[in-house]
């Protein structure tokens, strides 16, 4: 029994060295990756950039929104949200 005892301490001697270990080497596996995800995307965006150059079109820019109004929005009882809230209130949902 107390050599049982003696090798369960020892191997939670031995568990915080390999823990720290296995941090580090997780790490440094996600920094590499990181890393070549970045100079993947580098390579990548050059890539587009000279087949947009070569192409002589640059990406699609997009118009500015517009806002429309419908008639029927305007002309409704319910123009904003309070008003709409108060007749939904009224009409006995709950919120």
């Amino acid at each position: 029994m107390a050599n049982e005892g003696n090798k369960n301490q020892a191997v939670g001697q031995l568990t915080p060295a390999q823990r720290a270990a296995d941090g580090k080497k997780a790490t440094a596996d996600y920094e590499a990756q990181a890393i070549a995800v970045r100079a993947k995307t580098e390579r990548l965006r050059a890539l587009r950039l000279a087949r947009e150059a070569a192409e002589g079109t640059a990406a699609p820019k997009r118009p500015a929104a517009t806002k429309k109004r419908s008639a029927n929005k305007a002309g409704s009882a319910a123009s904003n949200l309070a008003d709409w809230l108060n007749d939904q209130e009224k009409s006995g949902r709950r919120t």
